[in-house]
């Protein structure tokens, strides 16, 4: 309750920015933060993938996914985020296999990227200059879809004859609502993967307002600019 109720305040800490339009432009992104936005990207899969730390089904992925749309220059946007997926998602399956004796991989799970490609192309259809509360509803909008196609498709490729998950719209409601005896109840995945979704977008497109916002050069440009145009009127 306590790690929620922190990140509840963080997301309230963050949303003063959506008060201010700061524009993040992939150019900037590009020639400013090509080094730490990868390095960052990959201690986030690190933090929240690691077994045990977080709650389960609470990750940066959905968001980072989003927000690689969103701010990730054109020629990155896709393989970065696929590849760093790729690269934890086979690094927790040698830790279970090796480690606890169990193959943690299922052929359906491939869904999963295809997921995140479509959440990846949603982060596009936003723009860096829009608010902090669209892109965080963005973010959870990605979260929701990442939830729903998942958990879809394990209520489909789970065993014809398991009588938790029969092949009709009660099993399916069953797979969204309650899941699989012994696990937690799927409900509660849904609210972490909300939440995740919606801290992690937060906090990144707050970190990237801020740092635009505290940039005196990106604040003085368009000054410049209008003077520019001020003075070609006049001489007009």
């Amino acid at each position: 309750m306590r790690f929620y109720n922190i990140s509840i305040q963080l997301l309230q800490l963050a949303s003063h920015l959506s008060l201010r339009r700061v524009c993040v432009s992939s150019q900037t992104v590009k020639e400013k933060w090509n080094l730490w936005l990868p390095i960052m990207l990959m201690a986030l899969f690190a933090l929240t993938r690691w077994p045990g730390l977080m709650p389960l089904n609470f990750s940066a992925a959905y968001a980072l996914a989003f927000c690689a749309g969103v701010y990730f220059p054109r020629r990155v946007h896709w393989w970065l985020p696929l590849t760093t997926l790729a690269i934890s998602d086979f690094a927790l399956n040698l830790y279970y296999r090796f480690g606890l004796g169990i193959d943690a991989f299922q052929p359906y799970q491939l869904i999963n990227y295809v997921v995140y490609v479509a959440i990846i192309w949603l982060g596009t259809k936003f723009n860096a200059c829009d608010s902090w509360f669209r892109l965080v509803s963005g973010g959870i909008f990605g979260a929701i879809i990442f939830y729903l196609v998942t958990n879809t498709a394990a209520w489909f490729f789970n065993p014809f004859n398991n009588p938790e998950y029969t092949k009709n719209l009660s099993g399916w409601i069953i797979a969204l609502t309650k899941g699989t005896a012994g696990w937690p109840e799927a409900w509660t995945f849904f609210r972490n993967t909300l939440l995740s979704g919606g801290l992690f977008t937060g906090l990144f497109a707050g970190v990237m307002k801020l740092a635009v916002s505290s940039d005196p050069d990106e604040q003085e440009e368009p000054a410049a600019e209008q003077g520019d145009t001020a003075a070609e009127e006049s001489k007009a």
